[in-house]
């Protein structure tokens, strides 16, 4: 059970990067704070818009710094991207994206001449003109534009850092076209993550960092949306979007406080 203003709410969406972790360290009071959902009995999903790696190897990433967390348990933006795609049929992929994370794509051919879909996610250090100027070919001969997410910046040991928000935006721009944003704050990424939990929107929380994808994404959707000061946050640039959460956490590990 829920209280102290999470009271009615039945599931929980978690946020990852900036609230279990940073810098592939554990946050101070994740492991526990896991540890305590699962005794409370509390359904939960980690929903995340990281895109540099396949399911499973996140989940192999997140197990080596402790956090007890299963590829079944985390639903991410290839995911939710897959789930489009299959509504497609079997549509000719042309990827900006990290090799890793080709592998949440595997049931869908490749090509770089005759793509019908463009996805772009992040490719860490390996952006560069010519595979920019090939996406932007593609679509203009028609392929579709599908972002996996289209976040401003994310937060690593060095601080804050570009994301692929910027790259996504100039393909935008370049071809005169709007990508489909299939990962947080689209909302069927989070109708998707309500109907794992077996839940309707209205019964869950979305708890993150990013005041504009995680809380404003969930309220979009009615479900309930709760600020995370770590990671990503910063009280200007959250002050600026006029986004009021409906709950505030200094810390992951403050959520313990409002589990009965």
């Amino acid at each position: 059970m829920l209280t102290n203003g999470l009271t009615g709410i039945n599931g929980l969406l978690l946020d990852l990067n900036g609230v279990f972790y940073v810098s592939n360290k554990a946050m101070s009071g994740a492991i526990e704070t896991i540890d305590r959902l699962r005794s409370a009995g509390i359904p939960y999903r980690f929903a995340t818009n990281t895109t540099t790696q396949s399911v499973q190897t996140m989940s192999q990433d997140l197990q080596s710094m402790g956090l007890p967390i299963d590829p079944a348990d985390i639903i991410s933006a290839p995911y939710a991207a897959v789930l489009h795609l299959r509504q497609m049929g079997r549509p000719k992929l042309y990827f900006l994206l990290a090799e890793d994370a080709k592998q949440d794509f595997a049931e869908f051919p490749f090509s770089d001449t005759a793509a019908d879909v463009v996805v772009v996610g992040d490719m860490c250090d390996e952006w560069n003109y010519p595979v920019l100027n090939r996406a932007f070919r593609l679509v203009m001969q028609g392929a579709q534009l599908m972002a996996l997410h289209k976040g401003r910046f994310w937060q690593w040991e060095a601080g804050l850092q570009l994301d692929i928000g910027a790259f996504v935006a100039g393909l935008e721009y370049a071809t005169d076209t709007e990508a489909l944003v299939v990962g947080k704050p689209n909302p069927f990424f989070f109708e998707t993550a309500a109907h794992a939990l077996g839940m309707s929107p209205s019964e869950v929380a979305m708890v993150g960092d990013d005041i504009e994808a995680d809380v404003a994404g969930a309220q979009g959707v009615g479900m309930k949306g709760v600020l995370v000061k770590t990671g990503k946050y910063r009280p200007d640039l959250a002050a600026k979007t006029g986004i009021i959460p409906d709950l505030e956490l200094d810390a992951i590990a403050d959520l313990s406080a409002h589990l009965g």
